[in-house]
């Protein structure tokens, strides 16, 4: 297998930088799409379908019958003006490949480059998602679900360039594996005028300060402390100048939890708390609380088999634990519809400078990774159709 993986290596690198210097935001993937649908076509036996304008997916029929596997790979970028100073800089101003999906997609086209060659090795049908819009809400995973993507899959997996983890490890865990990614807003409303007389207004920026504290609370006090939560304000938008207080301020942030209920309930008490704060000062507020991704929960019949698999082709060294991450992912609109599992594959390398975090302007990969990726997404992929 690693002659395999050595025969695609070089290329898998130059496409992952030419994704890199080509970068398109959530949506917007066209030219990435078609750059990865013209690639596909050179491979033989497989069947190409573009379910919507910027995704695309490849099925691969093998020589003997057995069970269908999806293999999943987010194509987009992020709006981040990039830092680094290296020759697959992005060419794109304002949009960078910060989150490791250009080598995600690399990694899943030299996959289907090798296995397309070894249809003859391969039982059942393997779907290669090349997936768009990760980053954006309601998520191209959602989309691609209800246009019938994986209808007849018998399990989904996916893997994530990980920072935190070393470069030549991988982070496997089953269960819950990343949290839910919520997000709300929050306007005070109170009564602008002169900052000079300030007791013939109501000051929305004090409110809202006194809002953003008691809203840790929430996380503190109001929640199990052994429950994983999250409750962040990251933006605080109110005034124009130094003599004037402004009429309303807004806000908005992200609440990440494991569990449905916590998400409901935490909705509950952040507006009794917004509301109890903004009555107390005279002020009144508006509060949306929108529900992103559902959080990814990693079969455990799946996460086994890929454990497996991955420690008879790297070693057990190699395979690790992993924490779970307060981070989000739309892998799990996937897990809807078939058991499935994302691991970690490491690409920390502080030698190499590569330390800065995702959606950092400098964050970049080892791409000493990228053979990693693609000889584990080969080695599941050859032994998921004989499975029992």
């Amino acid at each position: 297998m690693d002659e395999m993986v050595a025969s695609v290596e070089q290329d898998v690198i130059a496409w992952r930088r030419h994704l890199h210097e080509h970068p398109e935001v959530s949506f917007q993937e066209v030219a990435t799409a078609q750059f990865v649908y013209d690639l596909l076509s050179t491979f033989p036996n497989l069947t190409l379908t573009r379910p919507t304008k910027t995704s695309v997916i490849a099925r691969l029929v093998g020589a003997r019958p057995g069970k269908v596997l999806a293999l999943r790979a987010d194509m987009d970028a992020l709006p981040i003006e990039e830092e680094n100073d290296v020759p697959y800089r992005s060419k794109n101003p304002g949009a960078m490949h910060a989150c490791g999906h250009d080598g995600h997609t690399a990694m899943l086209l030299g996959a289907a480059k090798i296995l397309a060659q070894h249809q003859a090795d391969i039982a059942g049908e393997i779907v290669f998602v090349f997936q768009h819009a990760e980053e954006l809400l309601p998520g191209g995973a959602a989309e691609l679900v209800e246009k019938g993507v994986l209808r007849g899959v018998d399990a989904v997996v996916g893997q994530h360039l990980w920072q935190p983890v070393p470069s030549q490890t991988i982070g496997l865990r089953a269960g819950a594996v990343m949290a839910a990614p919520d997000t709300f807003y929050i306007t005070i409303i109170g009564k602008g005028g002169h900052a000079a007389q300030p007791h013939l207004n109501v000051d929305p920026i004090a409110i809202g300060a006194q809002v953003v504290t008691n809203l840790q609370h929430v996380a503190s006090r109001l929640t199990d402390p052994l429950e994983p939560f999250v409750l962040s304000v990251t933006k605080f938008v109110g005034g124009t100048a130094d003599n004037v207080i402004p009429g309303s301020v807004e806000m908005c942030g992200t609440v990440r939890t494991f569990k449905d209920e916590l998400r409901d309930e935490a909705a509950v008490w952040m507006e009794r708390i917004i509301r109890g704060v903004t009555e107390a000062h005279g002020a009144s507020y508006q509060f949306v609380y929108e529900k992103g991704y559902r959080p990814v929960v990693n079969d455990e019949q799946v996460t086994a088999f890929v454990r497996e698999v991955l420690q008879e082709a790297f070693g057990e060294d190699v395979v690790t634990p992993t924490a779970p991450t307060m981070g989000g992912e739309d892998f799990s609109a996937y897990q809807t519809v078939a058991p499935g599992t994302f691991f970690f594959t490491g690409i920390q390398n502080e030698e190499k400078g590569i330390v800065y975090p995702h959606h950092h302007p400098r964050f970049d990969i080892d791409e000493d990774a990228l053979r990693v990726g693609v000889k584990a997404f080969v080695a599941i992929a050859l032994r998921f159709g004989d499975r029992d």
